[in-house]
């Protein structure tokens, strides 16, 4: 009897956004990284690039706060079967373009170092990470800055 083969990890990018974008290659990098990170495997991301009026759409209508984030993260309950060799659903990312490069200007960060972090950060949040009180920030933030490391980005909160 053959066993049944691991599934693969996905990270499906949507671009609906007028902002330039690293190209999907470089930001399935970040995302893996990430996963790598929490030890992640076997999981399917969808990661959603969006302009402003998207993203206060979303954050009012899914978590009744009216105005513009720079991500905002869904994640997917994990109580339910798959068919085997498929990805588990982690969730889903919405990361909103123009406020990261605007994000990147005030902090001192090229939008590529933002947009990283952002991406990182979400998939914290997919995994249960939080930041609620502060050993939890502490944790979520130290967690962030040893991906970015490991990305070759300086610390992410660093000028912040």
């Amino acid at each position: 009897m053959s066993a049944t083969p691991s599934p693969a990890t996905e990270v499906d990018i949507d671009r609906a956004s007028a902002v330039p974008a690293p190209d999907d290659e470089t930001l399935i990098a970040w995302a893996e990284a990430a996963l790598d990170a929490l030890g992640l495997h076997g999981v399917s991301v969808a990661v959603r690039l969006v302009d402003a009026e998207e993203a206060q759409a979303l954050n009012r209508d899914y978590r009744g706060k009216d105005y513009v984030p720079n991500v905002l993260s869904f994640p997917v309950s994990d109580d339910f079967p798959l068919p085997p060799g498929q990805a588990r659903p982690l969730g889903d990312i919405v990361l909103c373009l123009p406020v990261i490069a605007a994000e990147a200007a005030e902090y001192g960060k090229t939008f590529d170092q933002r947009l990283a972090h952002l991406l990182i950060h979400g998939i914290l949040h997919l995994a249960g990470y939080t930041h609620d009180d502060e050993p939890e920030r502490l944790a979520m933030e130290a967690l962030e800055t040893a991906i970015m490391a490991g990305l070759g980005f300086p610390a992410p909160y660093d000028g912040q």
